[in-house]
């Protein structure tokens, strides 16, 4: 500690970390982990979000980079007192920006990140994980025994000094000017005695070099020899946009490490999106799709990742430069047109900015066509990651429904990961519609009893588990002229496909047949009577195969798991009772047809009835309508069967 921050300590205030604050630096400073150095690059990251952030606030207050415009990080080793300083001359923090930002979880995603380490079940180094979830400060816990923060908010007179060992407190103060930047705020490193070689200028060269070499603000490095005087200061980096140079001049190896700069991912892109558009609108996009999940892909406020800048200079991280369903896509997109001087809220009527939004998207879903045309498996990879979300678009954005169909992939009953251009080709004589089945899983709908009927015709369904396939289907109108159709859902349109014969039923005189049919007609006529009220219509399925009975919803109204889910909703009305279907080539129906004919007393085939009604609701995944009348009828069926 400097003697001024000495001085300064004696106005000190102390501060316990929160709990989770407290659990991350525990694991920090004592857990091995693989890849420290990645350290620095989170440091250098948060400065240059810093100079960005200022390059915004300036465009309305220009007093607050007068006196030094031109932004910078510069970072200062000293191996003889083993320290390393990261400075910035970008915004700066107040003193309760330094309580929130460093001691608290309100804007870390610091139990986001130690949920995941938790769960990981494969062993992974948790500093692949530290850019992904904003807590890249702590990473300096990895390699030094203690941190020191000076920092002075831009515009503000007052300097104020962090400091910890990272061992559950913190201590605040003021700093004197001699100790703190003019603006913005500096870093310095306490190294481990074996973590030293951070201060050395080959290593530092090195790590910068291999993960920060396209951070939009020039990184200078200084050197210090034994009498603490500069000896050497270097142009790391220059701070140039990557996204306005040609394709031709950038490597793979350049692009992965501006991905995970810009991304805070520590994977390799995807699918990487670089061009410049020209016209009415002008604007350099570069843009990439990940190969796995970002944390919050699945946050409730659905916001993308795409920063906009203007002319090179940030505007903000969360404008709507791509629709909700794209928010896994991360980059940058710069705009000529847009004024500089552009306040959030009228962006979001902005017209050039709708522009750049229609052309941006429309952009990225061409190349992921191509992607899934020219390379099946790495665009598989994507579905695997993003496909629900993708599939988002199918309801959201109907002007961009056709475009999204070619990219959808669909589990059905003939494999995974199948188009509708598949399905279509691949439609059985006289069938007129895409079949469906929605679910909560696959294995679910698999076991479903409406499914049988098609998989006896060998008619191909597509297999819909995500929970937005059952608000999406109810909006399209179809493909390629065939629209899509429930098979839970009205009529099941099976009659004028053929169905083969089962063992049992050939040999069978057309007599034998008619009259197996009518009695079973007299039967379905007398459960309809019986159940009454519980059921809208009792028929005889096409749908089924094996099983005796299921349930399916009218042909007007929602979906049999739409309902499912509008039910689950506080405050959603039942909905429209279901329709009952019997199997008629099931031996449990004949023998209830026969029954029905045969007893004079019809009480029992009533409790079969019932049974009928509360067997179908349990294979659909619900209760039995009455749970303590269905024990009785039961228990009544299982003893007379024991006599």
């Amino acid at each position: 500690m400097t003697d001024e921050a000495q001085t300064a300590a004696a106005g000190a205030e102390t501060h316990s970390f929160e709990a989770e604050v407290s659990r991350l630096l525990h694991l920090m400073v004592h857990a091995v982990y693989s890849n420290k150095e990645i350290f620095l690059r989170e440091l250098i990251s948060n400065a240059a979000d810093a100079c960005e952030k200022l390059r915004h606030e300036a465009l309305t207050n220009s007093d607050l980079t007068r006196n030094d415009p031109t932004f910078k990080i510069t970072l200062s080793s000293d191996g003889k007192a083993g320290t390393l300083k990261v400075v910035d001359n970008g915004v700066g923090m107040s003193k309760e920006e330094l309580i929130d930002n460093l001691g608290t979880i309100a804007r870390s995603g610091t139990r986001a990140f130690l949920d995941q380490l938790a769960s990981s079940s494969n062993g992974e180094d948790g500093s692949a994980l530290i850019g992904q979830f904003g807590i890249g400060f702590y990473s300096a816990f990895m390699v030094a025994d203690s941190v020191e923060v000076v920092s002075r908010r831009a515009g503000a007179d007052e300097a104020w000094r962090w400091s910890s060992d990272g061992m559950g407190s913190y201590e605040i103060a003021p700093a004197s000017d001699e100790d703190a930047p003019v603006r913005g705020t500096k870093i310095t490193l306490y190294l481990k005695e074996d973590e030293k070689s951070f201060a050395d200028p080959v290593t530092i060269r090195r790590v910068v070099r291999e993960y920060s070499s396209h951070v939009p603000v020039p990184i200078r490095l200084m050197s210090y020899n034994e009498e603490a005087k500069a000896i050497d200061e270097e142009e790391l980096t220059d701070g140039s946009a990557l996204w306005i140079k040609p394709k031709s001049d950038i490597t793979e190896e350049q692009y992965t490490e501006f991905y995970q700069h810009t991304a805070g991912q520590f994977d390799h892109p995807a699918l990487t999106i670089h061009y410049r558009a020209e016209g009415r609108t002008e604007y350099n996009v570069l843009a990439f799709v990940p190969e796995h999940k970002p944390f919050d892909l699945f946050d409730p406020n659905r916001k993308g990742r795409i920063k906009l800048y203007v002319r090179r200079v940030f505007i903000t991280d969360d404008a709507d430069v791509l629709p909700a369903y794209l928010r896994f896509v991360r980059g940058v997109v710069d705009s000529e047109d847009i004024p500089l001087n552009i306040s959030r809220e009228m962006l979001q009527d902005n017209p050039i900015l709708n522009a750049i939004s229609k052309g941006v998207t429309n952009r990225i879903l061409s190349e992921l066509e191509k992607l899934a045309n020219k390379e099946e498996e790495k665009f598989a990879s994507v579905w695997e990651a993003f496909g629900p979300v993708i599939k988002e678009g199918l309801y959201e954005d109907p002007e961009r429904r056709d475009q999204l169909f070619k990219l959808v992939r669909f589990n059905t009953t003939k494999g995974d990961n199948r188009t509708l251009a598949q399905y279509v080709e691949d439609l059985k004589e006289n069938q007129t519609a895409i079949y469906y089945a929605l679910g909560d899983s696959k294995e679910a709908i698999l076991a479903s009893p409406q499914l049988e009927g098609y998989q006896a015709r060998d008619v191909e369904v597509l297999l819909l588990s995500d929970a937005v396939d059952a608000f999406w289907v109810q909006t399209a109108l179809g493909f390629d002229g065939k629209s899509f159709k429930s098979i839970s859902q009205g009529g099941a349109d099976l009659d004028l496909i053929e169905k083969p014969e089962k063992e049992e039923d050939k040999g069978k005189s057309e007599e034998d047949k008619a009259k197996e049919q009518g009695d079973v007609a007299e039967l379905v006529t007398f459960v309809k009577e019986t159940l009454g009220e519980a059921v809208s219509d009792v028929r005889i399925s096409a749908r089924l195969a094996t099983s005796p009975v299921c349930i399916v919803a009218p042909d007007y109204g929602p979906d049999r798991q739409l309902e499912k889910l509008m039910r689950s909703q506080k405050g959603a009305e039942v909905g429209m009772k279901p329709i009952l279907e019997v199997n008629p080539d099931h031996s449990l129906i004949r023998m209830l047809a026969d029954q029905y004919k045969a007893a004079s007393d019809k009480a029992s085939v009533e409790d079969g009835a019932h049974l009928l009604l509360d067997q179908a609701l349990i294979l659909d995944g619900e209760h039995p309508t009455n749970p303590a009348d269905f024990a009785t009828r039961l228990s009544k069926v299982m003893m007379s069967g024991l006599k």
